[in-house]
């Protein structure tokens, strides 16, 4: 399954918000820098549905704010 990621870095406290049932809103304490905003991202989302972190992959939008992330099945 794919959902669309809109991350917010360096955020005062960490949420994930989702807005429909495939597009979400993470915020992260995170700079993005390093990938540290990205891991940070994709362990909510792991957290999220409750699969772990390795079943979290970014498909595509490493650099950007949007990213499209895939998350395999339990």
């Amino acid at each position: 399954m794919y959902v669309k990621i809109r991350v917010q870095t360096e955020a005062k406290r960490e949420e994930i918000r989702q807005i429909k049932p495939d597009h979400f809103e993470v915020s992260v304490k995170e700079p993005a820098k390093q990938n540290l905003a990205n891991k940070r991202a994709m362990e909510l989302v792991a957290l999220h549905f409750k699969i772990p972190v390795k079943k979290v992959k970014i498909v595509s939008g490493h650099h950007s704010p949007s990213k499209i992330f895939s998350i395999m099945e339990k």
